[in-house]
């Protein structure tokens, strides 16, 4: 080997963040310690989705998935003795992106940070929020405005700073390929740069900066080249767009810039240890190819589909980077593909079907209008279903899921309960008593913040203008103002938005001939039916809290729906009053609840409760989500009727399972069909 520089590593981080803002500082310091050299932060769905720890909905949530910064003095607290002007920060945050990142930019020149010299990333991509994450607050159009606002205030302000990372990782999850993947995520970043252009905020001359700062944040699934061959695609998609769409000449510009997360919803629960050799080969997705390379890489841990992981489990998968970053010859080699003609040709087939993909959105009108019509959320429900199915039939193999299940005990979670971290159910109590105290004595000394009135009228008269939103949320973050009251002021200006679930449009994606399990259960269905006197059973599918992970309910509500039963889906957000009158009012013959942010402790008793003081005590409850065993446990005794983890991989399986459980309340005999 000619002997070269070898290259810099990537940027490498640990998505992080819980409980509260003091304990979350605790954790960043001690990973910078380690050899981080970035910061990604973690919000709790509170934040994310714009409210404050003490609304209805943030029951149970506050804490949980992230750190809740309810306000300005959240922010200080989280970055304390954090140099901000020295650090790279990426803030996953969508639809309440501009005022996080205003509360950072307060801190930072509260720290006499000269904000030119900020670095980092907000997430603020809205639409995979609506297809696939589910924390939207406001419609398509008031959403594009913010993140149009975002854009040309720090293209102009915080010229180091990404103000959008397009986001098709949570797509992959949603079950998107490789080609919906890219054609989605490039429909929304030319649906975002018309946007800005479109604003004329922004100077024609110095639209190449706009196009320089978009970033792209990507899964990359356990498929290694497939995914490898994907980031070349994009690579060259984007390449492409910007040249001939809009003009740009400068090729360091147009350079493809991304992120990567490697698949979590892809870790299994069933044999966890198998996550760690699935993580190494998807970080090698996007590092093994030069011209393809991630900029910055973080690495979910092992464990993550049992619970919250440990700072020791974090650790663990920084090491994997560091080792492949400083003990392996990776970084001295120019691209090992160039020349293959097995990845040219899959790269030119990837590239050709997605192009075809985005001319079939830009013909409906573009991204936004593909949301709003449902085209985009009902083909990811489909081609999410059919990958369930190809799993269920053993087509697709998981190694300690469906095939090779045969186990010794496992050593790292012999202790169950103590392989994953757990947060102090005692935290939110604690946040909702900080954030009063805020409320009481933001007006007095030491914080002296003028009355937060004024910067709320004043953005509410914005909103209803034309003008840019930053520095009136800016004024707000200045004013002592709380996440919940700043988007609370532009929901009413803006309103609130329910995206569609795609639910109803998904095709049948598990043949029912004669003798499958499908047909089966769904005669075990009809029977049913006809024993209680009823047309079809009801099923009522509902997500109380926050948690907008909504792939797995909508799994479920399609196979019940195949499976003959009636099925009333509303979609994410819901509290379990309202699921309770839903399920009342719709007379259902069970409940299903599915929860992936651990708020389950909390909200699944409730539903219970409530119905059994509504006298239902023939509706039985099922719980779904990543729900550890002791948690398990207590909800059973509780009297939920049955509990399913991500190791219930058998959807059709489950569905007769909920089938047993509704003749059991109904004290029918058991029907002796196998399911």
């Amino acid at each position: 080997m000619t002997e070269r520089q070898k290259d810099r590593p990537w940027l490498m981080r640990t998505y992080a963040g819980h409980s509260t803002a003091e304990a979350s500082n605790e954790l960043y310091r001690r990973n910078l310690a380690k050899g981080q050299t970035g910061l990604s932060v973690a919000f709790d769905l509170p934040t994310q989705t714009g409210y404050d720890p003490d609304h209805i909905l943030a029951r149970g949530e506050v804490g949980r998935v992230g750190v809740p910064v309810s306000h300005l003095g959240d922010m200080r607290r989280l970055f304390q003795d954090i140099p901000l002007e020295q650090m790279n920060t990426s803030m996953t945050i969508n639809a309440t992106a501009m005022w996080l990142l205003a509360l950072y930019q307060v801190v930072a020149e509260e720290q006499g940070a000269d904000i030119t010299k900020l670095q980092g990333t907000t997430q603020n991509d809205i639409v995979k929020e609506y297809l696939s994450r589910g924390t939207h607050v406001f419609p398509p159009v008031p959403s594009l405005r913010l993140t149009t606002d975002m854009i040309t205030y720090t293209v102009a302000h915080i010229p180091k700073w990404n103000p959008i990372n397009i986001c098709s990782y949570h797509l992959q999850e949603a079950g998107a390929t490789p080609v919906q993947e890219i054609a989605y995520a490039m429909s929304t970043a030319i649906a975002v740069l018309d946007a800005v252009r479109d604003s004329g905020q922004v100077p024609e001359e110095k639209f190449g900066d706009v196009v320089a700062r978009i970033s792209f944040f990507v899964n990359a699934g356990v498929r290694f080249i497939e995914e490898m061959c994907k980031m070349r695609a994009f690579g060259r998609i984007w390449d492409q767009v910007t040249r001939e769409r809009y003009g740009i000449e400068d090729p360091k510009q147009r350079r493809f810039r991304y992120g990567v997360q490697v698949n979590s919803l892809g870790l299994t629960e069933a044999q966890p240890e198998n996550n760690v050799q699935r993580i190494v080969l998807e970080m090698l997705a996007v590092t093994l190819s030069k011209d393809a390379r991630a900029r910055a890489v973080q690495l979910p841990a092992w464990n993550e589909a049992l619970g919250l992981p440990r700072p020791w489990d974090q650790q663990w998968s920084l090491r994997i980077q560091q080792v492949l970053a400083h003990e392996s010859d990776l970084l001295e080699y120019e691209d090992i593909f160039d020349g293959s003609h097995v990845i040219e040709a899959k790269v030119a087939s990837l590239v050709e079907e997605s192009l075809a993909e985005m001319d079939r959105i830009e013909q409906m009108g573009g991204a936004m209008a593909a949301v709003e019509s449902g085209y985009l959320k009902s083909q990811l429900v489909s081609s999410h279903a059919e990958r369930r199915a190809r799993i269920e039939s053993g087509e697709e193999k998981i190694v300690g899921v469906n095939s090779y299940e045969s186990t010794e005990p496992n050593p790292l979670t012999a202790d169950l309960d103590a392989a994953i971290m757990t947060v102090d159910p005692a935290v939110e109590a604690r946040v909702v008593n900080a954030l009063k105290d805020w409320r009481d004595n933001r007006y007095q000394p030491p914080f002296n913040h003028p009355r937060p009135c004024k910067a709320l009228e004043r953005l509410k008269e914005v909103a209803a203008g034309t003008g840019n939103l930053m520095e009136a949320t800016l004024e707000c973050a200045r004013a002592g103002v709380t996440t919940g009251e700043w988007a609370g002021a532009l929901r009413e200006v803006f309103g609130e938005y329910r995206a569609p679930t795609g639910v109803s449009s998904a095709p049948v994606a598990v043949t029912a001939e004669e003798g499958t399990p499908l047909a089966l259960v769904r005669d075990k269905v009809a029977k049913t039916a006809t024993d209680l006197g009823t047309g079809k059973l009801r099923f009522l599918v509902g997500k109380p809290g926050l948690d907008g992970h909504s792939n797995g309910a909508e799994q479920i509500a399609v196979r019940a729906r195949d499976a003959g039963f009636e099925v009333v889906y509303q979609g994410i957000r819901l509290t379990p009053e309202q699921i309770v009158d839903a399920a009342l009012a719709e007379d259902v013959h069970a409940v299903g609840l599915s929860i992936l942010s651990g708020s389950h402790t909390e909200l699944v008793p409730d539903v219970l409760v409530r119905l059994r003081e509504a006298g239902a005590h023939d509706i039985p409850v099922i719980a779904g989500g990543i729900i550890p065993n002791s948690d398990a446990e207590d909800l059973l005794a509780a009297g939920v009727a049955a509990v399913f983890t991500p190791k219930d991989f058998g959807i059709t399986e489950i569905i007769g399972r909920i089938v047993d459980e509704i003749r059991k309340a109904n004290k029918l005999d058991p029907l002796e069909v196998p399911a």
